[in-house]
């Protein structure tokens, strides 16, 4: 008979910071779509693809399973772009103050996570 060798990932404190700003931006997007686009068209096209935009963009290139292999870089790219918009939806419902929180942990996350896929 073989032996079976399970190895534990290693999850951090910063690798459940990180989930929980995508979870952050999704739902953020979502919210955004229905609160401040006229309802029921396009409040609830934007309400739905917004989020669903933002999840499959992450699926295909930025979570640890992605479909499609990038280089640090482009895996910011992608970070960026999804936690950005995040950010703005805030702005853009009156409440910068939680945009620019949510950009700074955010950007500080995202920079502890690209250092340590740089090394």
């Amino acid at each position: 008979m073989g032996h079976v060798t399970i190895t534990r990932a290693q999850v951090g404190a910063n690798d459940i910071l990180r989930f929980l700003l995508e979870l952050f931006a999704f739902v953020t997007l979502g919210f955004w779509g229905f609160a401040a686009w006229p309802l029921p068209w396009p409040g609830v096209l934007v309400g739905i693809a917004a989020p669903a935009v933002a999840v499959l963009l992450w699926a295909l290139f930025r979570s640890p399973k992605a479909v499609f292999t990038l280089d640090p870089f482009g895996k910011a790219v992608v970070e960026i772009a999804v936690f950005g918009a995040a950010a703005l939806a805030w702005w853009d419902l009156g409440l910068p103050l939680v945009g620019v929180v949510f950009a700074v942990v955010a950007t500080v996350s995202g920079v502890l996570t690209g250092r340590s896929e740089l090394r």
